[in-house]
């Protein structure tokens, strides 16, 4: 199962004068890591290079900011592969001490930099949440809303019309097990509109 982080956590490591700040975080998406970057760049305006690698819900992207192609972004990126993470972005904001490392060098640097970031940082699973939508008569209301607090799930939104809606979220792994029990307690008379596309969550 994919991890992600707790909480962020930082390493400093200087290899020949030059100052490499990593910082190994928590993020949903590019869109996110890209607001953190440009965060980074605001706080270090005179760092030479601010590298970083995400994966989030699947999705890669390694960036090497100036660097020679390969020896940051993707090194970086093979760290969190290599720790099975998922949600996480890693950073290295690097400050230029005047001596070139080469790309062996450097590659090692970026690559060091993250894991010695990660290992003091808490692991925790990473779950993907299915949403359900739930249609009953007043009739069920309760037993369905035992039966959600039964399976740990949110109740995200309840609308009352002719019949009761409750939209929901719960851990994927739940989901099929309480569609199947409340279909089998409400003896058919709970249907199941549209789902939303499930969407990874930290829990």
């Amino acid at each position: 199962m994919p991890l992600s982080l707790a909480a962020p956590a930082h390493h400093e490591l200087i290899i020949k004068k030059s100052r490499f700040l990593a910082c190994v975080e928590p993020c949903a998406d590019r869109a996110q890591a890209q607001a953190r970057v440009a965060q980074l760049r605001a706080q270090h305006p005179g760092a030479a290079h601010v590298c970083w690698a995400l994966i989030a819900g699947g999705q890669s992207a390694a960036n090497d900011d100036g660097e020679p192609g390969g020896t940051a972004g993707r090194p970086m990126l093979e760290v969190l592969r290599h720790q099975d993470l998922d949600g996480v972005l890693a950073t290295v904001v690097r400050y230029f001490g005047g001596v070139k490392l080469g790309a062996g060098g450097l590659v090692r640097a970026y690559t060091d930099a993250v894991a010695q970031a990660l290992l003091p940082a808490t692991k925790i699973p990473r779950v993907r949440q299915a949403r359900l939508r739930c249609i009953l008569p007043y009739a069920l209301e309760g037993l369905v809303r035992r039966e959600l607090e039964l399976a740990g799930a949110q109740l995200l939104d309840v609308q009352h019309g002719a019949l009761v809606q409750m939209t929901l979220a719960l851990p994927e792994p739940a989901a099929q097990a309480l569609v199947a029990r409340l279909n089998e307690s409400g003896q058919g008379r709970v249907g199941w509109g549209p789902a939303d596309d499930p969407a990874p969550s930290d829990p």
